[in-house]
């Protein structure tokens, strides 16, 4: 009797566990598709931040109506002093050299302040004609017939643009490479430069700079032929 209910105690055990094996399934199922939806969803929010925010590996920027015209400049020339701004006359203009802050979050403003209070620190020399911030603003801080101490070799030939950027990979706002490409094609009109004149510091002395430029060929390319269609279309 004793072995008799054993066996039927267990056999009402495993046909349990089987009803609920069958009853669990419909609601894993539920479950593996509800988390193949969530991860779809947020690749595609992803992907969708990169486009809107233009930070797609080869750049992916809107530059619709950027032309070579005059960009608005807020000139806030430094100090003449022996550190960021020497009062030196330049060669003559043979070429843009594009330089990135390597100081994420920081301001066109503090940048142009911290190349102008380098007469009092004296720490270092450094400077750049023009600062691009992360909202597109652009200060001018030496006149672009002087030299400024930024790109070694080719100080005295020529004009250097320093560019903010938010984060440490380097990578540029969207409103930030679009006053880039339009304040480097009315500076190639402005000296009679092409787009192969505009180079990057890091094909001066090999520091990598700009980063995202450097590490990004493709994004550096587009950069490049974004510039050259403006000065074309300034030419129409």
């Amino acid at each position: 009797m004793n072995s008799y209910k054993s066996g039927k105690n267990t056999k009402k055990k495993k046909t349990g566990n089987r009803k609920r094996k069958s009853g669990n399934a419909p609601a894993l199922k539920y479950i593996r598709t509800g988390v193949v939806i969530l991860a779809v969803l947020t690749i595609a929010l992803a992907v969708r931040s990169c486009v809107t925010g233009g930070i797609l590996s080869g750049g992916g920027y809107n530059v619709d109506g950027v032309d070579a015209s005059e960009p608005e400049i807020d000139v806030q020339l430094l100090d003449v002093n022996p550190y960021s701004r020497p009062g030196i006359q330049t060669d003559g203009i043979n070429g843009i050299v594009i330089h990135y802050t390597a100081n994420p979050g920081s301001t066109a403003q503090e940048n142009r302040d911290y190349f102008n209070g380098l007469q009092y620190s004296q720490e270092t020399e450094a400077s750049s004609n023009f600062i691009v911030g992360i909202d597109g603003e652009i200060i001018q801080c030496v006149p672009t017939w002087e030299v400024a101490y930024a790109s070694n070799s080719r100080n005295n030939d020529t004009v250097s643009i320093e560019v903010c950027h938010p984060d440490e990979d380097g990578r540029f706002t969207e409103a930030t490479y679009r006053s880039l490409v339009q304040l480097t094609a009315w500076l190639c009109v402005k000296f009679d430069l092409s787009q192969d004149d505009v180079i990057r510091h890091y094909d001066v002395t090999g520091k990598i700079c700009p980063k995202y430029f450097v590490e990004h060929e493709d994004a550096w390319e587009e950069f490049e032929n974004n510039v050259g269609k403006a000065i074309v279309d300034a030419g129409q």
